[in-house]
């Protein structure tokens, strides 16, 4: 795998000792929980995590990453504690679980996405994935804050019925039925999935523990147009 890479700034790396694991779980809870901690789960050791640091070599954004041969491996992710995946389990083909994606509070450059992104690239292309996917994370957990949103996605980003997760979680919210009136916006990682040929479940899943609304996101590697994977192979 051709990681790691430098591109301008930002040097981009997979976590290689412990040490490294905390730095990203000490990111990640500054930015799901507003506060120093820890944020690790039992997740964090089947899975690869991927730094992003600056030229003072501070972690400036990461993501946790979890590799399967096949979809027959889903039920082992982070997403099947909330979701019915078992149409997903019949993909024959390499995927990646995408989670815990963060960027420091306080940095503000759009590069450290784009950094990110291509090496996200290089592991796909290295390893011909053929999906990734994920929960997308909404803060809080009142659906009607995002009614517009969750009506957009229903009506235009539902995923082919087919592998759209079926609902497990005990608390959910199906997007068709929020109301359209809140104006809470997509996340910026959300908007970025659909603008590359992504799509969405049919339902918003509420985890108290992390104050958030989960809605599982899918990117099928050959929908994304081909001017944006030769975008994001430049970047790589």
């Amino acid at each position: 795998m051709t990681i790691p890479f430098r591109k301008g700034r930002y040097a981009v790396r997979l976590a290689a000792t412990p040490a490294d694991v905390r730095q990203c779980q000490w990111l990640r809870h500054r930015c799901f929980f507003g506060a120093e901690g820890v944020d690790a789960d039992r997740f964090d050791a089947d899975c690869q995590h991927l730094m992003v640091e600056d030229q003072a070599g501070r972690l400036v954004a990461c993501v946790r990453l979890f590799q399967l041969a096949t979809g027959a491996e889903i039920g082992r992710g982070y997403a099947a504690q909330f979701y019915d995946l078992s149409g997903l389990a019949q993909v024959d083909a390499p995927m990646i679980e995408i989670g815990r994606f963060c960027v420091a509070p306080d940095v503000l450059d759009a590069d450290v996405l784009r950094v990110a992104w291509g090496a996200l690239t290089r592991m796909v292309d290295d390893v011909r994935v053929a999906m990734l996917f994920g929960c997308t994370s909404f803060a809080g957990t009142d659906p009607a804050v995002y009614g517009r949103a969750f009506t957009r996605l229903a009506r235009r980003h539902l995923g082919p019925v087919p592998l759209r997760p079926g609902v497990k979680a005990d608390a959910v919210h199906a997007l068709d039925a929020v109301a359209a009136a809140g104006a809470g916006p997509l996340p910026p990682l959300l908007r970025t999935y659909l603008a590359m040929g992504g799509w969405v479940g049919d339902h918003a899943v509420v985890d108290h523990a992390m104050n958030t609304l989960h809605i599982f996101t899918c990117l099928e590697v050959a929908a994304v147009p081909p001017a944006r994977a030769r975008a994001l192979r430049a970047l790589a």
